[in-house]
């Protein structure tokens, strides 16, 4: 069964922001991550962001991609935005290198399979 257009457009909207999380970190060491708040900021937004799309997904589209762990990914942004002083950096450089990388294939997998993005719209001149 295809997923509806409201979960694709959710599917794209995380896709986004992992390219995002995963340009951030590119090059960075953990210690380097450590001592850049700019950096932990941008991560911790996009995850945030990602957990917020991963929210509003159906149970229907979330049974399509079943490696996806939707709820633990929406309870990481919950503690990001809520309980942002308890926030642990260094698994938020995990989330960054190890977890949203795994996300990332997944959401390519399904959404290859899937009508073009918006990204398809957007000029190629354009980062």
């Amino acid at each position: 069964m295809p997923l509806d257009e409201a979960d694709l457009k959710l599917m794209w909207d995380m896709l986004d922001s992992a390219r995002r999380v995963v340009s951030y970190v590119h090059g960075v060491n953990e210690a380097q991550f450590h001592r850049d708040t700019k950096t932990q900021d941008a991560v911790a937004r996009c995850v945030e962001i990602i957990g917020e799309a991963a929210r509003k997904v159906s149970d229907s589209g979330r049974s399509q991609v079943p490696e996806v762990p939707w709820e633990i990914i929406v309870g990481t942004r919950h503690i990001l935005a809520h309980d942002y002083r308890e926030v642990d950096q260094s698994k938020v450089w995990r989330i960054a290198t190890i977890h949203t990388p795994e996300l990332l294939e997944h959401l390519q997998r399904v959404l290859n399979a899937s009508p073009p993005g918006p990204e398809a719209n957007k000029n190629p001149e354009e980062p």
